[in-house]
């Protein structure tokens, strides 16, 4: 007994006594010492547990703020490269279409103008794409709401993708309902929306196959689902559905 005190005090807190239980007073003694030490060797562990985890925790605060600070730095490139691109596309804009106005232009220079013009549309539309993320990601992005009439909106965006799902022989249904009423929303990104909505089903539904819109009020709101009979979502993929920049298989062509 006094050989494990000595050891224990020396730091030793592996140290027992050895000794059998019994029911004298020195067994008891040993026992009450052996438990003791158990239990400042379970305590000297926590504490290097709550060390190294105070550690961990440090190292993934600094690397969480040296990514948040490389994101802020990412999205101040984007914005101000987006805003760069998007002032000499403008006036490329607005020549070809200044050219296209007049009336000096015909033949093959006027389908190459509408040429220039039709990219350069497409380029300020993915700039525009670059602004919203580098909003989103900074928790700028505004909304303009106002009165909007969904069931137009979905017509518009179901038409303007029509050619697309009539390419590859597919059925469209829009079940929209009597009388949708309005909602109070912002049409750009209402129109965002459902146009990825769409054009994913388009994309990731074989060939014959059919898309359905629908729209209905729900609990004083209007609820809209795209529903198709493509490939779905596998449950892998669906746990990465909110994980930025994440893509599912192509589909088979």
């Amino acid at each position: 007994l006094v050989g494990a005190t000595k050891r224990l005090s020396a730091g030793e807190l592996g140290a027992r006594t050895g000794l059998s239980p019994g029911q004298g007073e020195l067994s008891q003694l040993a026992s009450a010492f052996d438990q003791m030490a158990e239990s400042l060797q379970r305590g000297h562990e926590l504490r290097l547990l709550e060390e190294e985890l105070r550690r961990k925790n440090y190292e993934l605060e600094q690397q969480n703020r040296a990514i948040q600070e490389a994101n802020r730095l990412k999205t101040e490139f984007v914005s101000m490269v987006s805003h760069e691109l998007r002032t000499p596309l403008t006036s490329i804009q607005g020549y070809a279409e200044l050219l296209l106005d007049g009336e000096g232009i015909a033949g093959e220079p006027r389908e190459s103008l509408a040429i220039v013009k039709k990219n350069a549309e497409r380029l300020l539309g993915l700039i525009n794409d670059l602004l919203d993320l580098s909003r989103m990601e900074a928790g700028r992005i505004d909304l303009h709401r106002a009165g909007l009439d969904l069931a137009r909106v979905i017509r518009e965006v179901a038409g303007s993708l029509r050619p697309l799902i009539e390419a590859k022989r597919q059925r469209l249904r829009l079940d929209l309902g009597d009388a949708l009423p309005a909602v109070w929303a912002d049409g750009d990104r209402v129109t965002q929306i459902l146009t990825n909505l769409i054009s994913n089903a388009n994309k990731y539904t074989p060939a014959e196959g059919s898309i359905t819109v629908a729209a209905r009020r729900e609990d004083g709101f209007l609820r809209v689902d795209v529903s198709d009979t493509g490939i779905g979502l596998s449950p892998e993929d669906q746990a990465q559905l909110f994980t930025r920049f994440f893509r599912a298989r192509d589909p088979s062509p």
